[in-house]
């Protein structure tokens, strides 16, 4: 039984439910296995938990949002 997982941050029910349906329907098809038998987890973590460049993403995120603030 194929089982894919993914960890990324807070996710609503509705993009939970189409990453689940996407990486389904795409493994399915590269793969030649029928839908029903992938397994999907997805492990949410907060910003604070994931790191780039030695900074959180929390940091990332919001250096981003005053970046389209601003228009730069």
């Amino acid at each position: 039984m194929p089982y894919i997982s993914i960890e990324c941050g807070n996710l609503d029910g509705a993009q939970k439910a189409a990453l689940i349906e996407r990486l389904t329907a795409v493994a399915a098809e590269v793969t030649h296995i029928p839908t029903e038998f992938f397994t999907v987890t997805i492990k949410e973590l907060p910003d604070e938990n994931f790191g780039i460049g030695g900074r959180n993403i929390g940091e990332l995120k919001a250096e981003y949002a005053a970046r389209g603030a601003s228009g730069e």
